[in-house]
């Protein structure tokens, strides 16, 4: 199993969520978080200084079974990429084990 995190711009959760539900992945998790960039300028907007150094995004978070992984980053890639500067990330690690509260049931039936 592996555990997929994206960071990807607010506008575009709602084109990832459907390009993730068009590959059959139909559960994950998200949060509104905001984070720190390399972009260093800031912004007027009528009289009022913002700044763009802290920047909202949503990061989500994906469990798949292995034969997912490349489904999933597909997915997430093609639907979150707009080619400007601060499209997101994307990070893959290794889930040990998964376990439904419900039933105990072990491993990757799990997350069906």
């Amino acid at each position: 199993m592996k555990k997929i995190e994206a960071i990807i711009r607010r506008s575009k959760y709602r084109v990832v969520k459907e390009a993730l539900h068009n590959k059959g992945i139909m559960f994950f998790s998200y949060w509104d978080v905001t984070g720190v960039g390399h972009e260093q300028k800031g912004s007027v907007y009528r009289g009022i200084s913002y700044s763009t150094t802290d920047i909202q995004r949503r990061y989500l978070s994906i469990v798949v079974n292995d034969d997912f992984e490349e489904i999933a980053i597909s997915a997430i890639l093609e639907a979150a990429k707009t080619g400007e500067v601060g499209d997101g990330k994307i990070f893959v690690s290794d889930i040990k084990e998964a376990y439904r509260i419900r039933t105990s049931e072990k491993g990757g039936e799990t997350l069906n």
